[in-house]
C-alpha cells in the first residue's frame, strides 16, 4: 500500500508512534497541539503505540494518549490504516524501522540520526525516494522562528558577502567520569558519539543558514575512555567520541569551524552559531533560544553594537502560539512546528525538508570528520557518499 493524499484525504492522518522515551513523549506532545495550534486542516490522529513488550506499550499509550498499543513494532508499520510512521527509537532501529515503514507504502518521520552509517543512511534516503512518499527527519532546531530569521537574514544581504561561519554544540551530559556506560558508548547501537547526538543538530543548521557544506578537516577525542558496566559492575571501553572539532567549507566557499562536546561542563543545551559578513553578523545561542543577536556596521558612529531582537508574532510561526513578542517559545513548540510541516507537506503531496536526503548529507559530514581525524587530511562529502 502507498499513502497518498488521494487516500486520506482531509480525514485526520493517523499517527503510528514507535518509542515512547523522552522523543517519543516531545512528539505525542505535538502531535496532539499542532491542530490546536494551526488549524484543523492539520488535525491528526494518535492512533497507535508501539513499544518494547506488551505492558510497557499500553502503559505508554494510555499515558500519552494513544487509542491503541502494541508491543510489535512491525504490527504498527503494517496496519493498513497507519498513515504515518513515527520512530522515537535508539539510534540503531532507525534505519531499519524506516525501510520497513517505507516498504509499507507509509509517510516516515524519524529522528535523527538517520541511520548508524553512510551505507545505511543512503539505502534509506533511496527507498524515500523511490517510494514515492513523505519523509522527514527530527531537526527540530531549525523550526525556531528566530533560527528563520536568521536565515532570511542572510539570504536577503543584509549582511553583505558572507565570509565566516562558528558552531558549537557543547554539553555536558557525559562530562562525570562516574556516570555509567550507556547504549550512547556502544557504536553498533549508537554510531557515533557526540557526532550523531548534538553534531548532527549542528551541521543541519549550518546547511540551513549557508548552505551544504562540502569538506572537512577534523579531530576528535574520547575523553572518559572506560565507563562501568552498569549490568555486570566492570569497565567497558567508550566506543565513540566525547569530542569533536572540525574546519569546514560550504559549497559557496564559506570557510568556518564547528566544536562538539557532551563532556563540557556547565553546558545544558550550548547550541551557539556565528555568521559573519563583510556589512554585518549574527549570533544565536540555543540557550536563549527566543534571541538573536544582531550588528550592522553602517549603523551611525558611536551607535554600533550589537542588538538584540526578541522573538515574537513578526517572525514566522510565532504567531500561532502566542500574540505578544518576547514571551518566548519553547523547545516543544519547535517540535508541533516540525509536526506542521510535515503534515502539509502530506497533504499538498510536496517535499517535506529536511527530509531524508538531508540526514544523508549530515551523516555524510559526521563521517567525513570521522574520517579526516582518521587520515589527518581534509575529506569530501561527495567522495565520502560515493564510497560508502
Amino acid at each position: 500500500m502507498r499513502a497518498s493524499t488521494q487516500t486520506t484525504g482531509m480525514a485526520a492522518l493517523r499517527f503510528g508512534l514507535i518509542g515512547s522515551g523522552f522523543m517519543g513523549r516531545a512528539h505525542a506532545i505535538a502531535l496532539h497541539s499542532v491542530a490546536a495550534t494551526f488549524g484543523s486542516e492539520f488535525r491528526v490522529e494518535c492512533a497507535t503505540l508501539a513499544d518494547a513488550g506488551a505492558g510497557r506499550a499500553g502503559e505508554a499509550a494510555a499515558a500519552l494518549g494513544f487509542a491503541h498499543s502494541t508491543g510489535d513494532w512491525r504490527e504498527l508499520i503494517n496496519d493498513p490504516s497507519i498513515d504515518v510512521v513515527d520512530i522515537c527509537t535508539p539510534n540503531h532501529l532507525h534505519g531499519q524501522m524506516a525501510l520497513a515503514a517505507l516498504a509499507a507504502g507509509k509517510h516516515v518521520y524519524c529522528e535523527k540520526p538517520l541511520a548508524l552509517d553512510v551505507a545505511e543512511s543512503r539505502a534509506v534516503a533511496t527507498a524515500a525516494r523511490s517510494a514515492g512518499v513523505r519523509n522527514a527527519i527530527g531537526f527540530n532546531y531549525i523550526c525556531n522562528p528566530i533560527v528563520q530569521t536568521a536565515r532570511q537574514i542572510i539570504a536577503d544581504g543584509e549582511l553583505g558577502e558572507i565570509v565566516g561561519f562558528s558552531g558549537r554544540y557543547l554539553e555536558d551530559y557525559m562530562s562525570d567520569p562516574g556516570l555509567p556506560f550507556t547504549w550512547r558508548c556502544e557504536r553498533a547501537l549508537a554510531g557515533a558519539g557526540a557526532l550523531a547526538d548534538l553534531g548532527s543538530h549542528l551541521i543541519n543548521m549550518a546547511h540551513v543558514l549557508l548552505g551544504p557544506i562540502t569538506r572537512v578537516s577534523g579531530t576528535i577525542r574520547t575523553v572518559h575512555e572506560r565507563r562501568t558496566d552498569p549490568r555486570t559492575g566492570a569497565l567497558r571501553t567508550v566506543e565513540n567520541e566525547d569530542m569533536a572539532h572540525a574546519l569546514i567549507e560550504f559549497a559557496s566557499g564559506v570557510q568556518g569551524t564547528m566544536e562538539i562536546s557532551r563532556v563540557a561542563t556547565g553546558y545544558k543545551c550550548g547550541l551557539i552559531v556565528q555568521v559573519l559578513g563583510t556589512r554585518g553578523s549574527l549570533s544565536f545561542d540555543q540557550e536563549r533560544m527566543n534571541e538573536l543577536r544582531l550588528y550592522r556596521s553602517d549603523d551611525a558612529a558611536g551607535r554600533r553594537g550589537f542588538r538584540t531582537l526578541l522573538a515574537g508574532p513578526e517572525h514566522a510561526d510565532y504567531a500561532a502560539f502566542c500574540p505578544a513578542p518576547g514571551h518566548g517559545l519553547g523547545i516543544n513548540d519547535l517540535k508541533v512546528i516540525e509536526v506542521r510541516n510535515l503534515v502539509r507537506a502530506i497533504r499538498a503531496g510536496t517535499d517535506a525538508w529536511p527530509d531524508f536526503a538531508e540526514g544523508l548529507r549530515v551523516q555524510a559530514v559526521m563521517t567525513a570528520i570521522e574520517r579526516s581525524a582518521a587520515a589527518g587530511a581534509w575529506v569530501g562529502i561527495d567522495e565520502v557518499i560515493a564510497s560508502s
